[in-house]
């Protein structure tokens, strides 16, 4: 494969579908660049996804493409059944649908089986009676798992654990409860908390990747890889190549602004205003237009 990087160019027209650009010769190339033969399947995967969803087909076909360029990047298959990695649609705020990256907890798995580092690593969900132990001075959680898979299906799940060991023989074990696993989501996924989304859709999964990303990252080794996976991971690839990302479900919701904070700020800032302004601030206050709460906050920050 040649060294040379080819340039992508963004196309100007914003009809432009998925199957379109995915037949242009520059993309073409830059697939070819980052997976030699195995460029014209991964394609056909990627136009693959696109059709099976209604939304990911409205999606800026740009975003799919950078999506894609990103799991080749990372050398990991964008389909379903092997769970490594996908594409999926966001929808955001304007109405625009963009292609947002996921990494699955088998693909965490295999960038860490690449390092060379690791000799066993998994993650799985821990069912109501199989912790036996906890030590809550060390840490440690002594597990006794149910050998019947019928017997252990019938039991609730209580929380998830990820377990790796090092060539070198070091052990790190993580668990987290469903209640912890489900603050987690909500926390990080705006999705999540107005009760649709991948946690919604598939916990368990989102789960098992959760504890085990969250192990990796803190007492791990990590590859040059494995650190851009961690960073790309749920977001919206703005440029594969500078892993320029926005973590667009994880937006944190605007904070409430309160008629006591306006108040205060007001009255701090009444003698920099003019007499407009005055006016204006004395109104929304007064009336409690809570829809102008945000924009006078605004003005009154800004002397």
């Amino acid at each position: 494969m040649s060294e040379e990087t080819t340039a992508v160019e963004r196309p100007q027209s914003t009809k432009l579908s998925a199957r379109n650009l995915f037949a242009r010769d520059d993309i073409k190339a830059k697939f070819n660049e980052l997976l030699g033969k195995r460029s014209t399947a991964f394609i056909t995967s990627v136009l693959q996804i696109v059709s099976q969803s209604d939304l990911l087909a409205k999606a800026d076909p740009m975003s799919v493409y950078q999506c894609a360029a990103m799991a080749a990047t990372l050398d990991m298959p964008l389909n379903a059944n092997i769970g490594h990695s996908y594409i999926i649609p966001f929808k955001e705020k304007s109405g625009l649908v963009k292609a947002q990256f996921i990494i699955g907890y088998k693909g965490y798995k295999q960038l860490a089986l690449r390092t060379g580092l690791y000799k066993s690593i998994n993650a799985t969900d821990v069912r109501e009676g199989e912790i036996k132990k906890h030590d809550r001075l060390s840490g440690e959680i002594e597990f006794e798992w149910i050998d019947n898979d019928k017997l252990r299906a019938a039991k609730p799940v209580v929380g998830y654990v990820s377990h790796f060991v090092l060539l070198t023989g070091f052990t790190s074990t993580l668990y987290m409860s469903v209640a912890d696993m489900r603050q987690h989501g909500k926390k990080y996924s705006q999705t999540f908390k107005k009760g649709f989304g991948l946690w919604v859709d598939s916990f368990d999964d989102m789960s098992k990747k959760t504890v085990l990303k969250l192990n990796l990252s803190k007492n791990g080794p990590l590859s040059v890889e494995m650190q851009k996976a961690i960073e790309v991971d749920q977001a919206i690839i703005n440029d594969a190549e500078t892993t320029d990302v926005t973590y667009i479900d994880h937006e944190e919701p605007e904070e409430k602004i309160t008629l006591e904070q306006l108040e205060a700020l007001f009255k701090e800032k009444i003698g920099e205003l003019n007499k407009e302004e005055m006016d204006s601030a004395k109104r929304i206050i007064e009336t409690q237009e809570s829809a102008s709460y945000k924009k006078l906050f605004e003005l009154l920050n800004s002397k």
